[in-house]
């Protein structure tokens, strides 16, 4: 369900970045005039991609991608000062332009913990798999049947 929850994430941002980067705004800005770097759309498309390409090929990729993502989750749920800071000095032109609106501390916490939650999970089931405790329905697989000779 997460794959095809970061596969949907992905395909949405891969084909409206700009929309994506607006949406972001409205919801963890206040109403401000900072422009955004000219190279953000482009990296948010290219963000995309990776994410349903992740999705969509599993394995090495997708775990990854899943560690990435906690690991990023992680820092933004500890420290979102610090995290609202450095993307203001990475993605706008103006950084002292940049308003975040009183609710962006909470948001951010939030996404962070879900980030966290959703890369705990998928470590979870990977360690399960390895440890050969899963059963092919937890995996996802149709399980295999043996019959004894």
């Amino acid at each position: 369900m997460i794959r095809a929850i970061l596969g949907l994430a992905g395909a949405l941002a891969a084909l409206f970045p700009d929309r994506a980067v607006d949406a972001f705004e409205a919801v963890a800005l206040e109403g401000t005039d900072a422009e955004t770097k000219p190279w953000v759309g482009s990296a948010v498309r290219a963000e995309g991609v990776l994410a349903v390409a992740a999705g969509l090929l599993g394995g090495r990729a997708y775990a990854w991608l899943a560690n990435v993502t906690g690991v990023f989750g992680l820092v933004v749920f500890a420290v979102p000062r610090a995290y609202r800071a450095f993307a203001a000095r990475l993605l706008y032109e103006e950084p002292d332009e940049v308003r975040w609106a009183d609710r962006s501390t909470p948001l951010l916490r939030a996404v962070g913990a879900a980030y966290v939650l959703a890369a705990l999970r998928e470590f979870r089931r990977r360690r399960r798999r390895r440890g050969g405790d899963a059963t092919g329905d937890e995996r996802g697989d149709d399980p295999v049947e043996t019959v004894d000779a």
